[in-house]
């Protein structure tokens, strides 16, 4: 689970006020009304297909007609990828070509050497993206995610523009600064981010790989309050947790995060350029909903997308956006789509 950088809640948090000047400097966002969260899928995914791409073997979902438009969607922690069930349905009834991958330590995704390191670190995960492009033969795709996916694509859009024809991102601007997260916040907002320190103790590791299910079930709670999940919905996703690297990458990524556990030195390059908050120049969507509190409005990131931009508000949505809110996660997929055309 991310939403946004530690620094960035604790900018919002304890700044109230200033976060209202922010908004009020630019354009209201648009806000669209929702139902009721639905409490299961309407819709079930095909079958998993597997491809190489070198490091991994990524299991993915794939629907639509193979010559439509490429989307790639992509889940997060501790989530998987039967949250885009209904919006691929969507998408797919549409004409496009949806891709729906396995993040590494996710469901059918499999490390292909045992001596590969077990490294979710932020630049790993989008190198991962691209190679599954690479294999597929996608030149350029829309990319569209949520939590670590959302972080994903960001870094997709800001690192290798020429892949992705437009974006999709919950909760906006997601790239991790190691360096700023190294700075403590005050006690509200650090609060907020209790579990990234329990992975941080030898303790955390071993609750965390004895309880995965009912831990991130709480996740879920916590970060979707509002949404009365069937069991069953949840099982669904749980099942991608048994993957048996699932808690190393894990509990690597949130320790990388706080610069308790080292990246690998093919990453430099991509992590240096990705401290410097490149901006993102395609066309995006950002999406914001009650997981983001006082930083609703995506004002304190609507500088660092530079290309044709708008902001959506979801109110009564927790963080699982297109599991939550299919039809307007999948708007604005199509409605990207279309700012992309008429550049």
């Amino acid at each position: 689970m991310t939403g946004f950088s530690r620094r960035d809640f604790a900018r919002f948090t304890t700044a109230l006020a200033g976060t209202a000047t922010l908004a009020a400097c630019g354009p209201s966002p648009a806000r669209q009304h929702t139902g009721t969260p639905p409490a299961a899928p309407q819709h079930t995914l095909g079958p998993i297909k597997q491809v190489n791409t070198g490091v991994l073997d990524i299991g993915y979902a794939e629907a639509g007609p193979a010559d439509g438009t490429p989307v790639i969607l992509l889940h997060g922690w501790p989530y998987d990828i039967h949250a885009y069930a209904d919006v691929s349905a969507i998408l797919a009834a549409q004409g496009m070509r949806v891709i729906v991958p396995y993040l590494r330590g996710y469901g059918s995704t499999r490390f292909l050497s045992k001596d590969i390191v077990r490294n979710g670190q932020q630049a790993a995960v989008a190198r991962d993206v691209i190679a599954l492009m690479d294999a597929l033969k996608i030149p350029s795709a829309i990319l569209g995610g949520y939590d670590w996916g959302a972080r994903t694509a960001d870094i997709v859009a800001a690192l290798w523009p020429q892949r992705c024809s437009a974006l999709v991102a919950v909760s906006g601007y997601l790239i991790t600064d190691v360096a700023a997260n190294a700075q403590p916040l005050a006690p509200k907002a650090e609060y907020g981010w209790w579990y990234q320190y329990y992975f941080s103790t030898e303790r955390g590791v071993l609750g965390y790989r004895r309880y995965t299910k009912d831990f991130n079930r709480q996740i879920w709670q916590t970060a979707s309050p509002t949404w009365h999940f069937d069991e069953s919905t949840y099982d669904l996703t749980a099942a991608a947790f048994d993957n048996p690297d699932h808690v190393d990458i894990v509990v690597h990524n949130y320790r990388w995060r706080l610069g308790l556990a080292a990246g690998e030195p093919q990453y430099d390059e991509d992590e240096r350029r990705l401290s410097a908050k490149p901006v993102i120049t395609v066309p995006t969507i950002t999406i914001s909903s009650d997981f983001d509190g006082p930083a609703k409005s995506g004002a304190g990131y609507r500088a660092l997308f530079t290309g044709p931009y708008d902001h959506r508000v979801l109110d009564g949505i927790g963080h699982n956006v297109p599991q939550e809110a299919p039809r307007e996660f999948a708007t604005a997929i199509t409605d990207v789509a279309k700012m992309s055309t008429h550049r």
